[in-house]
């Protein structure tokens, strides 16, 4: 099972989901401010960090990007701020998934076994694990060993960012729906077009390409997003373009 780190202040909250998440075979630390928070990330090796927002000493959103700073752990933000541009926020700035208070504990299990599966820190006995690189063009996924290249250069992406490009090169050609890439790739029944629109525009930067100038990324307006192999030869520096709508 999962080690797990608990940042969460309310200590009724905290002691009922240590005691829950223990029951379902767990290791779970705990601690209440966002300092203590950061030291136990960096001195202790976790799969998975549940993230309160409102801690005494610094936001939870503040964290969170202190958190990528120095870890690419998961990280499952609970907060009983349901303000939707501030969930896209939070998803932006690199939170793997988000539950609003109340849930219950089948819920937020259930989440992060889906996060720990994405991450590949937690797959179900014999689950199929992925073996050999999804290669595109000059593009190569290497969905095991979390690995993307392009033209042999090594591409230096966010767990998200990968998560995309692989479930693409996954299905080289097809127009994958907006819809199937939230609930694949995010984890989320629904969801703000933006927070898809955000990540394929850094993607695209780190590709080499923009919106107006595409290669590999293609979105077909309306439906969604497919990855195809490039026709012609790479562009020079191409200019940064403002998000696009597929």
């Amino acid at each position: 099972m999962a080690r797990l780190l608990v940042v969460e202040d309310d200590p009724f909250v905290r002691s009922a989901l240590i005691r829950q998440l223990t029951e379902a075979s767990h290791t779970v630390r705990s601690v209440g401010t966002a300092l203590e928070a950061l030291r136990e990330v960096a001195q202790v090796g976790f799969d998975l960090v549940i993230l309160d927002l409102g801690l005494p000493d610094l936001d939870g959103a503040q964290v969170l990007k202190m958190l990528r700073g120095i870890t690419d752990v998961p990280v499952i933000v609970a907060t009983a701020r349901d303000d939707e541009a501030e969930i896209i926020r939070l998803l932006t700035d690199g939170a793997d998934d988000y539950l609003v208070k109340p849930f219950s504990v089948a819920h937020l299990t259930a989440r992060m076994a889906a996060v720990l599966r994405r991450a590949g820190r937690g797959g179900a006995p014999g689950e199929a694990v992925p073996s050999g690189a999804l290669r595109v063009g000059g593009l190569s996924v290497d969905p095991l060993r979390r690995l993307a290249e392009l033209d042999g250069g090594a591409l230096d992406l966010t767990r998200r960012e990968f998560d995309l490009l692989a479930y693409l090169a996954g299905r080289p050609g097809v127009v994958v729906p907006r819809k199937e890439l939230l609930a694949e790739v995010w984890q989320q029944s629904y969801g703000e077009d933006q927070t898809i629109d955000v990540h394929l525009s850094w993607l695209r930067r780190k590709l080499g390409e923009t919106a107006a100038r595409p290669r590999y990324l293609h979105t077909v307006r309306g439906v969604g997003v497919k990855l195809e192999p490039p026709e012609g030869p790479p562009p020079s520096a191409p200019p940064e373009a403002p998000l696009e709508q597929a």
